[in-house]
């Protein structure tokens, strides 16, 4: 039996752009549907791109012209686009619901803003346009039971590798101390000896858990594991 293919969900791109455009660093901007007109390939090809596993999924590109701001919203410090501007984008994928965001990557999206399925919106700032966004969703509303055909979509990313990091603390320092560090320095954590470790998935804390040693290499016991709330 043939089942028809699952069709893009274009109605979400408008708040994912909002919510992407409220929490993106440097001056304010705007999202506004994209006019038609060409995006360059040079900028095409350097766009920020991240993928969302869900409920809903989606495709996110992101492209911002001023990259030397980017430069100065992390201090000056010369790092990759995708690390600056990964908040956003997790911010833009939460209007999606329940899942996860994979890496954000610096990479060609051409194929995604040229999709007729995508929503492209035009980032326009005090002085023009500022960049592009394009998001593409694919799947409809989370469903309360699993039927056959679902649960053979769901089983095609089974084999989705996902990044599991293993946090034992955090802490903050301005540039001028990061750029002092010196071999041998000592970073003091916002934990106490003995407080569980946090599990993140793709950068979402998942679980808890215990460090131990497993054939002479680290290893974490899972000492509990957090539902949505929780996580959220």
């Amino acid at each position: 039996m043939n089942f028809p293919a699952p069709v893009a969900d274009t109605s979400l791109g408008a708040p994912i752009a909002d919510a992407l455009v409220r929490h993106l660093p440097g001056p304010a901007l705007m999202a506004t549907r994209h006019a038609g007109g060409p995006i360059p390939p040079r900028e095409l090809s350097r766009a920020v791109r991240a993928t969302f596993v869900g409920s809903r999924s989606a495709e996110l590109a992101l492209i911002l012209l001023d990259r030397d701001g980017l430069a100065e919203a992390a201090g000056g410090v010369v790092v990759d686009a995708g690390d600056v501007l990964r908040p956003a984008l997790e911010q833009a994928a939460a209007a999606l619901g329940d899942g996860m965001l994979g890496d954000a990557r610096e990479g060609d999206a051409s194929a995604l803003f040229a999709a007729p399925d995508s929503a492209v919106f035009e980032l326009v700032g005090e002085s023009g346009v500022a960049g592009w966004f394009a998001v593409g969703v694919r799947g409809g509303a989370p469903r309360t039971t699993v039927n056959p055909v679902l649960g053979g979509k769901l089983g095609r990313i089974n084999n989705v590798e996902m990044t599991l990091a293993v946090e034992i603390g955090r802490t903050r320092m301005s540039v001028r101390d990061l750029l002092a560090m010196e071999p041998g320095a000592v970073v003091e954590l916002d934990r106490s000896v003995g407080t569980p470790a946090d599990v993140m998935l793709n950068g979402r804390l998942i679980a808890h858990g215990e460090i131990v040693v497993v054939d002479q290499e680290f290893a974490v016991r899972i000492t509990k594991i957090l539902d949505a709330v929780e996580a959220d």
